[in-house]
Parts: C-alpha cells; structure tokens; sequence
C-alpha cells in the first residue's frame, strides 16, 4: 500500500541506494551549517560575476547592432527612447524569448515620482505595459490615494520580459536586466524613488533583508551617473497585498508617509 501511494503522488524514483536514517542528523546538520556559512559569500562573487557578464553582454549587443547605438555603450545613452532601442534590440535575456512583449515603462518620465516593480505576469505581458492586471488596478488604487495617477508618476520593473509561469527570476536574469534599469533611473532622475516588492527593493539597495523588514524606512539611493542621491523608500507589492490583506493597514502607513515625504520634497526643491 505505501509503494502504490508513493508511486501515486510521483515518488517514483529513488534518489539513494542506501537508505538515509533521518532520526540521526547531526553530520548532516553540520555540514548544512558549514554550507550556510559560505553560502553568502559565493551569491555575492556569483551575483558580480554575472552583472560584469550581462555588461559584457551588452557592449556586444550595442556593437552588433545596426541601430544609432552602433558603437556606443550603455553609459553613453542618454535619452529613454535610446535605452527603450538598446532593450528591444538585447536578445542575450533567454526570457525574451518566451515573453510576448517587452514591457518597458508607463506613465510620465517627468514625473516626479518612479516607481520600479518587479517582473512583468500574464496581463503585463499581453498588454506591454507594466501594472495592468488585478495587481496593477490596486496599485492604481494606492496612488490615487496619495492623490497620483500614471500622469503623475512613472513606472517600470526590474524585468522586461515575464518569467514562464510568473515564477520569481533568476540571480542571473536580475543581473543581465539590473545595467538597464540602473540606467532607467539615472536618465529619469526621480525626486523619489519607490521600490516596490522584495525583489526589487533588495536588488536595487543591494540588501539581504526580505520586504518586511526593508519598507517603511528611507533610503539615499546613487549610482556613478547621479549627481546626487535619490530619496528612496519600498513598499509591499501590489500582488502581495492581495493575497494577505490584513497587510493592507502597514501598507496605507507607507503610502501616508510617501505623500509626506513627496511634499517636503517639493518643497525644498522650490525654496
């Protein structure tokens, strides 16, 4: 009987010729913790390895085309139309070839709010633009809140194209889009930057801690390229919120204090 129900939910294949007594762990839970210890330090060596290959990457791209940013790097960008030209034309991302569109940005590049997402789903993905689907209706929802729309901010994600299946994306998919966005910002210039879900918010600020304990705070977020540090804070995603509401609450806590924020900005930029 239990042969049958292993074979029956797919444990069909034995992973070990000796069996494993699981009630004597403690080698096993040592080298786990020996792993754990050095694990840090070889995502960082692999996650800089991989941005220096998806720079390399695009350098290649950029002097194989045949666009006007033949010969040109990416530093040397310097309209959004230009940088939209060197997405579209960058086919070493293997998740352009499974997305439908290439989802760039919305809104106003004037604005002075920017907000970065994550990855494009399924709507996102038919439609080319960012933040269409259930997900995007509440974001639309927590801006007007704070009294913004699309007009009066600008948005984009850290992907361009959608992973199959909506699933999280690799280290090294986020690192052969990251010079791309990095870019974004620096040509849009924001007077506040919000990072909005996880993923974005621990890749951008290059932090470990999960969205819990990364929103809610400020941040001063600079690249080689800006000429002064840019106001950041994060939020929890959209998609998030539907799916846990009771974190709705904290979420309007952060909004309240992006408008309060957005207005001392204001401000001291008018003074």
């Amino acid at each position: 009987m239990l042969l049958q129900w292993l074979s029956e939910i797919g444990a069909d294949e034995a992973v070990s010729d000796t069996a494993v007594n699981r009630f004597h762990r403690s080698k096993l839970s040592g080298f786990v913790s020996n792993l754990g210890a050095g694990r840090e330090e070889v995502l960082k060596v692999g996650a800089e390895k991989a941005v220096l290959s998806a720079k390399a990457d695009i350098v290649a791209a950029d002097r194989g085309s045949s666009s006007a940013l033949q010969g040109s790097s990416l530093s040397k960008v310097s309209t959004l139309g230009q940088l939209r030209e060197l997405v579209d034309n960058f086919e070493q991302c293997a998740l352009k070839r499974t997305a439908t569109k290439t989802v760039f940005s919305d809104g106003n590049s004037e604005a002075d709010v920017m907000l970065v997402g994550e990855a494009p789903g399924a709507e996102e993905d038919k439609a080319g633009v960012p933040f269409v689907g259930a997900a995007g209706q509440l974001l639309d929802r927590m801006l007007a809140s704070i009294e913004l729309d699309r007009s009066s901010v600008y948005i984009t994600n850290l992907l361009f194209w959608r992973p199959p299946g909506n699933r999280n994306p690799t280290d090294e998919e986020i690192a052969q889009c990251l010079p791309f966005v990095e870019r974004h910002v620096e040509l849009v210039k924001p007077l506040l930057l919000v990072l909005v879900g996880g993923i974005a918010a621990k890749t951008l600020l290059r932090r470990s801690e999960g969205i819990t304990k990364l929103r809610g705070q400020w941040y001063e977020y600079g690249s080689v390229d800006t000429d002064t540090a840019i106001t950041t804070t994060c939020i929890f995603h959209p998609a998030f919120l539907l799916r846990q509401p009771k974190n709705k609450r904290t979420a309007w806590h952060d909004l309240m204090a992006i408008r309060e924020r957005l207005t001392r900005l204001r401000e001291s930029r008018s003074a």
